[in-house]
């Protein structure tokens, strides 16, 4: 538990039980800045409120009592790494579950099973989700690549990788464990597949699609210095609607250097409209948003 500042009295210790004061123009303009430079993330004036509720939060944890006093000591102060990664980590964490997005996972489904066999049984194929938030979404393709792999008759040869800027969600991702509500809507003959019963009335997922996932931490605005690269297939979604446009644009270009020739990417239903990626055809659906790169001679 937090320890509260030392010049506080008893009667005013219990100050982080009153409401903060309303974040300024200037203090929402400043925060804003910070969160764009940093991150790419920008806040519209209309998200001030979810922005001083969630600073609210840690600054009562802290026993920080003015946004300008938070402020500095994410950007100078002894802690600034861990605090600032902290708050990160509040601001960023989507609410998901696996098999969020059926329609894109058929796609994928359709995108490997149309693939030539012979190229199955000799390259491994390698899928990354990114901002993976707590595992969900690779743990989904993972499964999604296992059962084409069995309908094919072929071995299990693949692998999927998760990043996100949180570093406390690719912890849990790692740990594999879940709330059973995060498996609303799943069929249930894939849920005794690939989860078994663990601790304190969670669920977690089989080793044999456990050992196929594997977590980093990653920006988005460091994608240039990502290892990726000939990646099969790209999940990105729900995640470039924090961006500008104009920074969307740069991430799926970024994105589109690391898909192998024939390669697929998933984005979200209307982050990305009224603009063609170059070297990119769009898949023809209307329900998923996705492209596959196309063909060099070299392939």
């Amino acid at each position: 538990m937090a320890q509260m500042h030392n010049n506080l009295s008893p009667a005013e210790g219990i100050w982080s039980l009153r409401r903060l004061p309303d974040m300024d123009e200037a203090q929402f303009s400043q925060w804003q800045t910070l969160l764009e430079h940093r991150t790419g993330i920008t806040l519209s004036s209309e998200r001030r409120s979810f922005l001083e509720t969630n600073l609210g939060i840690r600054m009562r944890e802290i026993g920080c009592s003015s946004y300008q006093a938070y402020y500095e000591k994410i950007v100078s102060g002894p802690d600034a790494i861990r605090e600032w990664s902290t708050l990160v980590d509040r601001l960023t964490v989507q609410e998901t579950r696996f098999f969020r997005d059926p329609d894109a996972f058929r796609l994928v489904s359709d995108y490997v099973l149309t693939r030539p066999r012979e190229q199955l049984k000799k390259r491994p194929l390698e899928a990354w989700s990114v901002g993976c938030s707590t595992g969900e979404e690779p743990y989904t393709l993972a499964m999604v690549l296992n059962e084409c792999m069995e309908q094919l008759a072929l071995q299990p040869l693949f692998g999927v990788t998760g990043s996100d800027i949180s570093k406390p969600v690719i912890e849990k991702a790692r740990n594999g464990q879940f709330n059973p509500r995060k498996l609303l809507g799943m069929d249930e003959e894939m849920k005794a597949r690939y989860f078994r019963p663990a601790e304190r009335n969670t669920v977690e997922i089989v080793n044999s699609i456990r050992d196929r996932v594997c977590f980093t931490r990653l920006n988005v605005l460091d994608l240039d210095k990502a290892p990726m690269h000939g990646m099969n297939i790209i999940f990105c979604q729900n995640l470039l609607i924090y961006f500008r446009r104009w920074r969307r644009r740069e991430i799926v270009k970024r994105l589109a250097e690391r898909l192998a020739p024939g390669g697929l990417l998933v984005l979200g239903q209307g982050e990305l409209t009224d603009w063609q990626p170059p070297g990119l055809q769009r898949v023809p659906s209307e329900h998923v948003l996705a492209w596959i790169k196309r063909q060099t001679d070299e392939e």
